[in-house]
């Protein structure tokens, strides 16, 4: 398991696309609290099983104020046919070419399989990690662990 990038760090910014002809940036949420889900492939049963969950309560990170983007090297087509497929309503990222550096600058990379890490990150609104998280890749990792995140960090943020 690769050691991810810990609390307290501040986030690598980066551009990916989300289909063949649109960017997504980091930056583009500063001002909110971001969540970051990297999975290792497209139509894997335990990635399905994790993107699928996150769609579900995706309004409960949304009441937080939360965005959530997913993140694996598969491409944007891939992404596509699957997010329809399971009918998901948040974005997934292609960190396709060069493979795996938005992973790698994260510590999510997994070189042996040329994959991203099953790994978490909650981002605060000012770009700063406030929690990680890297799951055994065989393993879903649920949502407890973002909520718990985005409940600690609404109390810590003044009002």
């Amino acid at each position: 398991m690769s050691q991810i990038l810990a609390p307290g760090t501040q986030a690598p910014d980066f551009t990916l696309g989300v289909t063949p002809d649109q960017p997504v940036s980091l930056r583009d949420f500063r001002g909110k609290p971001v969540i970051l889900a990297f999975y290792p492939a497209d139509w894997s049963p335990v990635c399905g099983d994790q993107m699928a969950l996150y769609n579900e309560i995706l309004p409960e990170f949304h009441r937080r104020g939360a965005e959530l983007l997913g993140i694996s090297v598969d491409g944007v087509w891939c992404h596509e046919a699957f997010a329809a497929h399971r009918h998901l309503h948040f974005p997934l990222l292609a960190d396709f070419e060069p493979k795996g550096a938005v992973a790698k600058s994260y510590g999510a990379y997994r070189n042996g399989e040329g994959v991203c890490e099953r790994a978490l990150f909650v981002i605060d609104r000012n770009g700063a990690i406030f929690w990680s998280y890297c799951s055994p890749i065989a393993v879903n990792p649920g949502a407890d662990g973002i909520l718990d995140a985005l409940e600690r960090m609404t109390a810590k943020s003044p009002a």
